[in-house]
């Protein structure tokens, strides 16, 4: 059985917050000792409006959790589509490498795909992200919230609803720094 075979992915469950939270803050360990920001926003998002819990989901792998990917409303400024920022995304380092991230996007996707979602944007490396159908947002009509994001800032259309605006990420992602 391949390592693919053996990754479950499903929705969060409230009680595993904390164990997410642990993932996320392997995945995203900073050398100076400091808590990632990625692990108080996770439960920002949680508690925003913008959360959408079919969005929120962990790889199971061998009885423990090895992943996590949310994505929450987002919005193109001045247009109706239905969009989501996803992120974060972590896989804990020592799983790393053995499709569970590929596998955590792959089922976003088609969650979203699901939901009736037009697009998906994300901030993350494009070499990375090509392999899923992401090009650089703007490719779409889409504007970036920082334009020094560049090709970084990227979308995927789910339907042929056209794009064309500047992306607005759920309220919690304003507050990073």
């Amino acid at each position: 059985m391949s390592e693919i075979e053996q990754i479950q992915i499903r929705p969060e469950r409230p009680e595993e917050y904390d164990i997410v939270a642990g993932v996320i803050r392997a995945a995203f360990d900073r050398d100076d000792g400091n808590e990632p920001i990625e692990v108080p926003l996770l439960a920002a998002l949680r508690g925003a409006g913008d959360y959408v819990p079919e969005l929120a989901l962990v790889a199971e792998r061998a009885g423990y959790l090895a992943g996590f990917v949310i994505s929450t409303n987002g919005r193109i400024a001045g247009q109706e589509a239905k969009v989501v920022g996803l992120g974060p995304i972590g896989v804990r380092p020592d799983t790393q490498l053995t499709g569970i991230g590929s596998a955590l996007m792959t089922a976003t996707i088609d969650a979203a795909t699901g939901l009736g979602y037009d697009a998906v944007c994300l901030l993350g490396e494009p070499a990375y992200y090509a392999r899923f159908g992401f090009v650089t947002a703007t490719d779409l009509g889409v504007i970036s919230p920082d334009p020094s994001w560049g090709p970084y800032f990227q979308a995927l259309a789910l339907t042929t609803t056209p794009l064309a605006g500047r992306f607005e990420y759920s309220a919690p992602f304003n507050d990073l720094e």
